[in-house]
């Protein structure tokens, strides 16, 4: 799944081929077509792309907005003219056109074109927890989050809960837990302020450098390392599932502990 320094990088490249511009917009998702979004924004132009975690939100003239979150299938292309589409066209689900070049999102299962009130009080909107990614990170927001959550659960899985704090998924999990030097499975409860704010710490400028420059290699230490020698202590990379989704958690029990 796209973590949410994948959607700020793509906002990042969405900005300046539609922010002041009037888009013309195509949905071609057969699920889309009664929706009647060209006519409901036509003449409208942008006026921001912003992100919040794992969503992206394109603002419109006159209170409307456009949704997005990708999950584990949905991507973010941005072309000049006459580039080649990097997936089909059959998959494309939204087409926003302008001249500076083209904005496609493919195979998005949440796109959905809202009102900016009901942006500010939809409920899965309304309670995501603190931006990992914001301009200042609010640190006492995300401890009461944590501490307001099941403190029997293990860190690594709380970390990936959007209420608690978004824009986190499994591989700045564990990159996260490896540079602070924490056990993932250790719980909620034995693990310390200081400890829960070191891994957001950890996280986030490699996460800001991500969003501003896109993914880069070495960044990932230990995710999808399993059975390499670990750079610190030299102890093989252990994985395993976990949480109710069973994602894969990469950790070294040599030195996070």
């Amino acid at each position: 799944m796209p973590e949410g320094d994948t959607i700020h990088y793509a906002a990042h490249r969405i900005r300046p081929l539609v922010v002041g511009l009037v888009p013309e917009i195509a949905h071609p998702n057969p699920r889309l077509r009664g929706e009647r979004w060209p006519e409901k924004l036509a003449g409208r132009a942008v006026t921001a792309v912003d992100a919040h975690g794992k969503h992206l939100f394109v603002h419109f003239e006159a209170d409307l907005a456009i949704h997005s979150h990708l999950r584990m299938t949905g991507s973010w292309g941005t072309y000049r003219d006459g580039q080649r589409w990097r997936r089909a066209h059959r998959r494309a689900w939204l087409v926003l056109r302008t001249s500076e070049g083209e904005v496609v999102q493919f195979d998005g299962p949440v796109l959905e074109l809202l009102t900016e009130s009901r942006t500010r009080f939809d409920r899965r909107l309304a309670m995501l927890g603190p931006d990992i990614l914001a301009p200042q990170l609010d640190e006492p927001g995300f401890l009461r989050r944590l501490r307001a959550d099941d403190p029997t659960r293990a860190i690594g899985d709380a970390l990936l809960d959007q209420r608690t704090i978004a824009g986190i998924g499994n591989l700045w999990k564990c990159e996260g837990c490896f540079a602070a030097q924490i056990d993932p499975w250790r719980t909620t409860g034995r693990v310390s302020d200081d400890e829960a704010l070191a891994i957001v710490r950890a996280a986030r400028p490699k996460m800001q450098q991500s969003a501003r420059d896109g993914m880069q290699d070495a960044h990932r230490v230990v995710y999808a390392r399993a059975g390499r020698p670990c750079p610190r202590c030299g102890t093989p990379i252990s994985s395993r599932g976990q949480g109710d989704d069973n994602r894969l958690t990469y950790w070294c029990e040599g030195c996070q502990s």
